[in-house]
């Protein structure tokens, strides 16, 4: 292991232990405002949204989904098709969510359309932490390195404000971000965008 995938891991379990200690009331309401800021960056977005479905302790983007749908817009959230391998399916509706992928996540059938990438308007992505500049430390299973690289479309990480690290080490297949939306203000050159 080099001794920046040491780092990586190290700051991984820590990250995971402060996400999980976060009180509930304080999550909810932070998650509150990750969901307004990020319904106030996608309405600049014209076209389709691919967006992560939030479990566990991640931020929860399941009412930001449903009020998108809502409103008529197209949606796509990952589906895992092997190790490192993703791909993005349409959603009309949250029910559409009902298998299990191989991370314990909700995932649409293959019944659901794919959206091609030149058809993503804005990506929305997990991460642990990141920092202003956009490097994230995800999970460590490189989905969405590999699903970000050569995109043509802007990519934003949901990470809370408290989780932000000054500088997140990087290895040559990591791939960054366009901006950085915590619940207190949207980082990086997406932030320019917009």
């Amino acid at each position: 292991m080099s001794a920046q995938a040491a780092l990586k891991a190290a700051l991984r379990a820590e990250l995971r232990a402060r996400r999980r200690a976060i009180p509930p009331d304080q999550k909810r309401q932070w998650d509150r405002a990750l969901q307004a800021g990020l319904s106030a960056l996608a309405a600049q977005a014209e076209g389709a949204l691919f967006c992560f479905v939030g479990v566990r302790s991640e931020p929860d983007t399941r009412p930001f989904l449903a009020a998108r749908l809502a409103a008529g817009r197209a949606v796509a959230v990952p589906r895992c098709t092997g190790p490192g391998i993703m791909e993005a399916r349409v959603i009309t509706d949250l029910a559409q969510l009902r298998e299990v992928g191989p991370l314990g996540i909700p995932e649409p059938g293959v019944d659901c359309p794919l959206l091609a990438p030149e058809a993503i308007a804005l990506a929305v992505v997990p991460c642990l932490s990141c920092d202003r500049e956009g490097r994230r430390l995800g999970q460590g299973g490189g989905y969405y390195d590999a699903f970000l690289r050569g995109r043509i479309f802007p990519a934003v990480a949901l990470c809370y404000e408290a989780l932000l690290s000054e500088h997140i080490p990087t290895e040559p297949f990591d791939v960054p971000v366009d901006g950085v939306l915590t619940e207190r203000r949207l980082y990086g050159s997406a932030a320019q965008r917009g």
